[in-house]
């Protein structure tokens, strides 16, 4: 069963990238359309799915339509008991929907007060006490499931579930705001960053500017903490190593620049999602390693 995922825009919608990676990160098939979140349309772009108002939402082959991300969730689970969503001990899984539903009620003065955004760090944000106290409360959950029950992998059960989906957008704000946290949940930050799926969902929100940019601050900025890109640009002529498009195996009409080397798109987005983060495509790696 393939499905049609409706989301917002990347690098702002905390709840589209939990919708979204529901189905990437357990290999659930899904078309991806865009609705204008930020550009006015989003009425008309849900108009067809009523009673859904809000992103993300999901429909199915047979036209039945699902929103809001725990009913997905819940509902891609029961679809799909083989992909693993929830942990699969007992005991772990009660505990994995226990904290997905305070997430998902919960933590109001950080999502007030600190948006999802995946652009850059900023510099000098002063958390209030709700923040710290939300923060406090993350903590205290991510150390409990670890100990309970994440010795057999890195992620808050051991192998990456729903919960992990659930506290990325988390994480996200604790990088784009530079929160204080201890080392543990740090380290936890650092692997949500770094993992391959995020940095994708990334790489394609930045391929979209903004004028004025959604939830932005008078702060100074730093580099995105995730790893480092490697260094790439978009060039307008050259002769592309490959006749083919990476993703889409269309003829290249697009080119980029990295290391000395010319590689060819089917388009610009193709392009400018590889230039903002190559080492995220394993296509594009597979052909730049060939």
């Amino acid at each position: 069963m393939t499905y049609d995922l409706f989301i917002g825009d990347r690098a702002f919608s905390s709840w589209s990238l939990r919708g979204w990676l529901m189905f990437e990160k357990f290999g659930l098939p899904c078309r991806v359309h865009m609705v204008g979140l930020y550009d006015g349309t989003m009425q008309a772009d849900l108009a067809d799915l009523s009673p859904a108002r809000l992103v993300p939402v999901m429909r199915d082959a047979d036209g039945v339509v699902v929103g809001d991300t725990l009913a997905m969730a819940e509902t891609l689970a029961e679809r799909h008991p083989e992909a693993g969503l929830w942990p699969a001990d007992p005991a772990a899984r009660a505990l994995a929907r226990w904290i997905v539903a305070e997430m998902h009620s919960g933590f109001g003065a950080l999502r007030g007060d600190c948006p999802m955004q995946l652009l850059h760090q900023l510099e000098g944000f002063v958390p209030s006490e709700a923040v710290l106290a939300d923060l406090a409360r993350i903590e205290e959950l991510w150390s409990m499931t670890r100990a309970r029950h994440g010795q057999n992998g890195p992620w808050l059960f051991g192998d990456y579930s729903l919960a992990d989906v659930f506290y990325a957008p988390v994480a996200a704000r604790i990088a784009g705001y530079g929160l204080p946290v201890g080392q543990a949940a740090q380290d936890y930050v650092d692997l949500t960053l770094s993992e391959t799926a995020f940095r994708r969902w990334r790489a394609l929100g930045l391929t979209k500017s903004y004028d004025p940019v959604p939830y932005d601050m008078d702060l100074a900025k730093r580099a995105w903490p995730g790893p480092p890109p490697r260094p790439a640009r978009a060039v307008e002529s050259g002769d592309a190593e490959n006749a083919t498009c990476p993703y889409s195996g269309k003829p290249v009409t697009h080119l980029l620049e990295t290391g000395g080397r010319i590689f060819g798109f089917c388009n610009a987005t193709c392009r400018d999602k590889t230039v903002n983060d190559q080492d995220a495509w394993p296509a594009f790696v597979a052909l730049r390693e060939n």
